[in-house]
């Protein structure tokens, strides 16, 4: 099995989506509706996928969170 890599969602304004840095020059390359991973809330990994609302707006199922940049995610 592949080793997970942590990083931290950020919102690219270029794309209109989040996206996953892992430094300073590294990045996923752009998250997509369904796209699973996990989220660190609570002090432990918790599964998730992220979807967009009927109001064009990002969530994470599952996840209470106003503001997802910079949650601490693994993919």
């Amino acid at each position: 099995m592949a080793q997970k890599m942590t990083g931290a969602l950020v919102f690219d304004e270029r794309t209109d989506r989040y996206d996953i840095r892992f430094d300073l020059a590294s990045y996923y390359g752009g998250l997509h509706c369904g796209e699973c991973f996990d989220v660190f809330t609570r002090g432990k990994w918790k599964p998730t996928r992220i979807e967009m609302n009927m109001k064009q707006e990002w969530y994470l199922v599952g996840i209470r969170a106003d503001d997802l940049n910079g949650l601490r995610v693994r993919i």
